[in-house]
């Protein structure tokens, strides 16, 4: 499967390569380098030090490590599944959901337990720090389902931020609202550039309207579509390319104007 392209210079930081490779995560990574255990052409390395995979001998423990090749998957995580990658209780996770891959696959971001829709997996660890940093600004679109009826100031409230146990919630954009009168709930369009830990759940709480269902239908440029509940995919070639493109766009704005 072709990798998102990102372009620099072919050497990396050793902790970037090996978390590439699936050995460990970035962090855990440092700890193997602190600890002597990884070399580069056969020298024990140390931390800060740079190498280029393609070229350079890179050893953990003495065994070499090698790149899996880099996939891209979207799943629509159902209610009930963790997003992680196991559990020591047993419990079905969502890389469990991707049969077709034998890659160390993680997903990029968290859904809580009773939260569905879509979750990127990768094993591109520099890519998944890339949209996860808050100087990406990724919106997050949901499809939320509240207990009552939401009037106008409460939605505006919602859009204007609301306070909760951590403070203020920036502004978000609030659309689509319905309310169905049968089982008297409101389900409503909402979308975030910020993602504090059950965010939604709390802020809907506060607010007197617990969420009933919240569904994730869009990351960035990825959306959910017609993707059935339980199912996954890798990413088509147009949504690399849209998500290669807005990594790039938020790494240009980062950047001094020079005026």
């Amino acid at each position: 499967m072709p990798a998102v392209t990102r372009s620099g210079p072919p050497e990396e930081r050793l902790q970037k390569i090996i978390a590439a490779a699936g050995v460990a995560s970035r962090r855990a990574a440092e700890d193997l380098i602190r600890a002597g255990r990884v070399t580069v052409n056969g020298v024990i390395a140390t931390l800060g030090e740079s190498a280029d995979a393609n070229r350079d001998a890179i050893a953990v423990d003495g065994e070499p490590i090698q790149r899996e090749p880099l996939e891209y998957w979207m799943v629509h995580k159902p209610r009930g599944v963790l997003t992680t990658v196991s559990d020591p209780q047993g419990r079905s996770t969502v890389v469990d959901l991707v049969q077709e891959s034998s890659a160390r696959l993680f997903p990029v971001g968290r859904l809580d337990l009773l939260s569905e829709g879509l979750v990127l997996l990768t094993n591109d660890g520099p890519l998944a720090h890339s949209l996860l940093h808050p100087s990406f600004g990724a919106e997050r679109e949901y499809r939320v389902t509240v207990r009552g009826s939401v009037d106008r100031s409460m939605l505006r409230r919602i859009s204007e931020g609301v306070e909760i146990e951590d403070g203020l919630t920036a502004p978000a954009r609030v659309g689509a609202v319905r309310f169905d009168s049968e089982t008297r709930t409101t389900r409503f369009a909402l979308t975030l550039v910020e993602g504090r830990k059950r965010q939604i759940r709390r802020m809907m709480r506060a607010l007197g309207h617990p969420v009933v269902r919240l569904v994730r239908v869009r990351m960035g440029p990825l959306e959910l579509g017609r993707l059935a509940p339980g199912k996954a995919r890798p990413l088509r070639a147009r949504e690399r390319r849209n998500l290669n493109r807005a990594l790039l766009a938020s790494r240009a704005e980062e950047q001094p104007s020079g005026n």
